[in-house]
């Protein structure tokens, strides 16, 4: 490129990156290790009107409701996905309960603001009832509505009628070791079915059973690998999530004055490492780079820190505390940690077996979604963890509520190999929509 071009396409995009680069800042960003020391939440909810949750909110309305919620003095980040989802990510915390702390504190303001719209958040994994419709028409929705529907209708719903409890914790030390980046990395992959199965909470779409405990986890599963899958478990976590991220597709290319009207270029069969290597259909930057990362969905996600994507969205104002604290406990208790770890090793034939596809399509995260803890290995496995979490949850700090939830949780579903979804699923084989005392939740 001349430079005289290379000057105005520095002004207008930056600076382009090669594919040396890309992999090396890859590579340098997906772990930021040391101590653990952080914890936070992002918290998706479905929202309907309260005793007709059947019936869809008009996009106006949700509008409407959103900037009313967006007035509010929240410490969280407030949100909306593609299909009116409501999204409250919280500030890193410094302990569990400060996270619970301050999320709660929120959402109570969250709830009590559309309490007086005549609407409520309902904490259910996937939309049981009203078909995908995407409210937000922007170029980067456009672009990925596009992109997705060249595998089938998975990505609609993924995009419109899902909702996740996604937790986030410190990637750990350097050093391996019980707490270390490494064992913490290969630790999430093979507790992700375990929680898959103990929090599945969605196993009616279209007012129809559909064999699913998380037909959320298998939209999911059913989405490009490229976009929605792990990398290898046998390669050092850095090396592998690099390569997975410059060997994934390009889902767009952003417009050319990168505004909200710009139309942006679906490119098809592009990858990364392919579009730093030809610089076309323009050079990549590093702004791109960055975007591209967001485009990749893994049940893991290393965004310098862990981000546990794979728990259904939970029943009740407080449900989801519940896997929070539960998953904090086995990541960041030595003790737990090297429990889980230990209880969740052999697991790893069923997680991860030579030759199988990665997650969440290996057969393991496919049992867990299907069968929740109904499957032995994993209600075995559930009760372990739990246990261990328990036993944690007092030397971090948790509260007698927080401790009193875990264990009414683990005496509900856990002991007796059951889930959320089972629950719905007894309700409606009776012929009910909808069961109000499943949204009430655990703790009262």
């Amino acid at each position: 490129m001349p430079e005289g071009d290379c000057t105005t396409y520095r002004a207008k995009y930056g600076t382009a990156v090669s594919e040396s680069e890309a992999e090396a800042l890859v590579t340098g960003i997906c772990f930021k290790t040391g101590p653990p020391r952080v914890t936070g939440v992002e918290l998706e909810w479905l929202i309907h009107e309260p005793h007709r949750l059947h019936l869809p909110v008009s996009p106006a309305r949700l509008e409407a409701a959103y900037a009313a919620l967006r007035a509010l003095p929240l410490h969280s980040l407030i949100t909306v996905e593609p299909g009116g989802q409501l999204e409250l990510s919280s500030l890193p915390a410094t302990s569990l309960m400060e996270c619970v702390s301050a999320v709660s504190a929120d959402l109570s303001l969250v709830r009590d603001r559309l309490a007086t719209l005549d609407l409520t958040l309902t904490g259910l994994g996937a939309d049981p009832w009203r078909p995908p419709s995407r409210i937000l028409h922007r170029p980067r929705y456009d672009a990925m509505e596009s992109y997705l529907d060249r595998t089938g209708p998975a990505g609609r719903r993924m995009m419109c009628s899902t909702a996740s409890v996604q937790i986030c914790l410190d990637a750990g030390h350097e050093e391996p070791g019980p707490l270390g980046y490494g064992r913490r990395w290969r630790l999430a992959h093979l507790l992700g079915p375990v929680l898959v199965a103990a929090f599945a909470n969605s196993p009616v779409q279209d007012g129809r059973s559909t064999g699913w405990r998380s037909t959320r986890q298998a939209v999911w599963a059913s989405i490009a690998p490229g976009t929605s899958g792990a990398p290898s478990m046998d390669a050092e976590p850095r090396a592998a999530w690099a390569r997975h991220a410059l060997d994934a597709p390009v889902m767009f290319i952003r417009g050319e004055d990168d505004g909200h009207d710009a139309p942006w270029t679906v490119p098809e069969g592009l990858t990364f490492r392919t579009w730093a290597r030809s610089g076309g259909p323009r050079p990549p930057t590093r702004d791109d780079l960055d975007y591209h990362l967001t485009t990749l969905f893994p049940p893991v996600r290393p965004r310098g820190h862990l981000e546990l994507r794979m728990v259904d969205a939970q029943p009740g104002a407080d449900g989801w505390v519940v896997p929070l604290a539960v998953t904090s406990a086995l990541f960041d208790d030595p003790q737990a940690a090297e429990t889980a770890y230990r209880t969740v090793k052999p697991l790893a034939e069923r997680a991860c077996p030579p030759g199988a596809p990665a997650a969440p399509r290996s057969p393991l995260w496919l049992d867990a979604a299907r069968h929740g803890l109904a499957d032995p290995e994993l209600r075995e496995a559930a009760a372990d963890c739990f246990a261990a979490a328990a036993d944690a949850l007092p030397r971090m700090g948790a509260s007698a509520e927080v401790r009193d939830a875990v264990a009414a949780y683990a005496e509900r579903y856990v002991a007796r190999g059951r889930c959320p979804a089972d629950d719905l699923l007894d309700g409606h084989r009776d012929g009910h929509h909808y069961d109000h005392e499943h949204e009430k939740g655990i703790l009262r």
